[in-house]
């Protein structure tokens, strides 16, 4: 729905921001504005101010900024358009008038709601009366007495096949309303009448981001049964992968200034969820049945920025952790990441708190692991990496999970945490000199004489001699756009050169690349300085660029162009180095993949010629 500007005007007009925010967060007056404990962190001095003259409240802990919509998006997990009907209806501001479609769909949602919430209360009954006897032994030996399922909606479906629709037909329940709530089963023979869909079973109810009951998950009592758990299919209401359990309840106990968690706690089951509120993880939640969707991470990520998937530690568990990665990868940014919590032997929460208590459960949350490091463990336990060709392999999946990150700067960031583990643990190819034989760096604060530099640095500004200005044009790209290094670095760091003093830039760049945890322009060239090769940057400043050179650090020039640009360079330069009875051939199947703009294909070649003059 779209609202006019004269509407929200209306709205905001008749409610001040500290009567919502008010609500959630205790505040006092200061001056013009309104101080309080932020509602994001767990802070013991306020930095959460509100000011109702302009309309908004800012978050100073958090950075977090808005208006009263946008704060009722945040703490209690409403939609834009789910907020804006809360607001209007505390206002007292009709909304506007819906297409019919809509309006229409609406009414039918709210009478299908009514009667999953008379379902509900049939079920809560039933687990009360005699026919709920084995369900309420089986819950007490759990654990959870009477006041457990009055807190947690837990209910019971008799073993019966027509007792609830009986119950509901009886309160003038239409029988396709039923139908449509996933409540009964419609047979695919129109002469028979629908049946209850859940039949002897330990009944959850499911709730959407509002707290409106729109689904049921129920555990079989039978030990033959054929699902364990049974959920509600999908229907107008459910849609099971936009629905994490007890995610209302979840979200607001994490918003608690009193929570110090920075997400939410996702387990595996409605039984863990239970076992983590009851010793006082509130803020746990569970998917239903399935791996998590990328519209169930995002309400996690609504929540908070690192929420805890929690899995068992054998096998099975850790499969399960690795297709989280995967759907993870592409969604992660700066302030939305995952953590990994893994059960001790092999036990799920529910188990873990019954056996060892919450103080275990705490520590298996706080012993949490990043996302990094469950990436990492992945891709090393695929194989056996007792070989050069295995840790080839490893080195592989590590770039092809790197491609799958969509936000650049975390891309870089674990690109360069993931290829330090690897140096570590298998080590780094040591560097090769080129010609001119120089020593590895030089300390900081001991350049050379100006004279020696002089030698060292030769006649770049003579394009005539040959070799010398195209590898200065090779460096200087890579000074002026570091971000090049992540597509070029292998070919970059195993090129020959002549001259001693790109020669040491180079080897001074890659002790920078080895170590670096950020890549940028500034920081490359004040590694360079601070290991004594200051005057070496003096080279660039009044050098000519050619076309090509324009290509690789022009401001607006595209990464793939630089790429190709940098690589036809380099290939130009490596030419020089092919055996005579081979340049031919090298510079046909160059000029090959040029023509078909296959940078790979440039960069295999490439190798293949370097790795041929070793």
């Amino acid at each position: 729905m779209r609202f006019t500007e004269d509407f929200m005007d209306e709205i905001k007009a008749r409610t001040r921001v500290s009567d919502i925010v008010g609500r959630h967060v205790k505040l006092k007056r200061q001056g013009r504005e309104f101080a309080g404990l932020s509602p994001f962190t767990n802070e013991k001095s306020p930095s959460f101010f509100v000011n109702d003259e302009k309309g908004f409240y800012h978050c100073f802990s958090s950075g977090k900024h808005g208006d009263s919509i946008s704060f009722m998006m945040e703490v209690e997990g409403l939609s834009f358009p789910e907020a804006v009907e809360r607001l209007a209806g505390m206002a007292g501001v009709s909304m506007p008038a819906a297409d019919p479609d809509a309006a229409r769909k609406a009414a039918q949602s709210k009478k299908l709601i009514n009667w999953t919430e008379e379902a509900s209360r049939f079920f809560q009954q039933s687990l009360r009366r005699n026919v709920g006897a084995d369900a309420r032994r089986y819950l007490e030996g759990r654990g959870l007495g009477e006041a457990d399922w009055a807190r947690f909606g837990i209910g019971f479906a008799p073993n019966s096949f027509d007792a609830l629709k009986n119950e509901l037909i009886n309160k003038d329940a239409p029988m396709q309303a039923l139908v449509d709530t996933g409540l009964l089963i419609e047979p695919e023979d129109r002469d028979r009448q629908p049946w209850d869909r859940f039949r002897n079973r330990i009944m959850f109810p499911i709730t959407d981001s509002r707290g409106r009951l729109i689904a049921f998950g129920g555990r079989a009592m039978a030990k033959d049964a054929k699902a364990k758990y049974l959920n509600s299919p999908e229907t107008q209401l459910f849609h099971k992968g936009s629905v994490l359990y007890r995610y209302p309840e979840a979200r607001k106990a994490l918003s608690d200034p009193k929570n110090a968690a920075r997400g939410l706690i996702v387990a595996e089951g409605y039984m863990d969820v239970i076992a983590l509120a009851r010793a006082g993880f509130n803020h746990a939640v569970a998917p239903l049945g399935t791996a998590l969707t990328e519209d169930q991470m995002g309400l996690l990520w609504r929540a908070g920025p690192e929420p805890i998937l929690c899995f068992d530690g054998d096998k099975a568990g850790l499969r399960a952790a690795f297709r989280s990665i995967e759907r993870a990868l592409p969604l992660i940014k700066p302030g939305q990441t995952l953590r990994f919590a893994l059960m001790p032997d092999g036990l799920d929460p529910d188990d873990l708190i019954r056996e060892q208590g919450a103080s275990a459960m705490r520590k298996a949350l706080d012993d949490a692991l990043p996302l990094v490091d469950m990436l990492w463990r992945r891709e090393l336990e695929k194989e056996d990496l007792s070989t050069p060709e295995a840790k080839a392999g490893l080195k592989d999946r590590i770039y092809a999970a790197l491609r799958e990150i969509g936000h650049e700067g975390v891309r870089e960031q674990y690109k360069t945490a993931l290829l330090e583990r690897f140096d570590k643990s298998f080590g780094r190819p040591a560097f090769k000199p080129g010609r001119g034989g120089s020593t590895w760096g030089r300390k900081k604060g001991n350049p050379p004489p100006t004279s020696v530099l002089k030698a060292r640095m030769g006649r770049y500004d003579d394009v005539s001699m040959g070799r010398a200005p195209r590898e200065k044009r090779l460096v200087q790209a890579i000074l002026d756009t570091p971000s090049l290094l992540e597509r070029v670095d292998e070919i970059f760091f195993e090129l020959k050169f002549d001259t001693p003093a790109l020669i040491e830039l180079q080897k001074c760049i890659f002790s920078f690349w080895r170590d670096a945890i950020a890549v940028d322009k500034s920081s490359i060239r004040a590694h360079i300085v601070d290991n004594g090769y200051a005057a070496h940057l003096k080279l660039f400043t009044s050098f000519g660029k050619n076309l090509s050179a324009l290509a690789m650090t022009e401001a607006g020039a595209s990464q793939d162009l630089r790429e190709t640009e940098w690589l036809k360079e380099a290939a130009a330069h490596q030419e020089l180095d092919v055996a005579d009875a081979q340049r031919a051939e090298f510079r046909d199947r160059m000029n090959a993949v040029l023509q078909a703009n296959d940078r790979e294909a440039m960069k295999k070649l490439m190798r293949a010629a370097i790795a041929t003059k070793r």
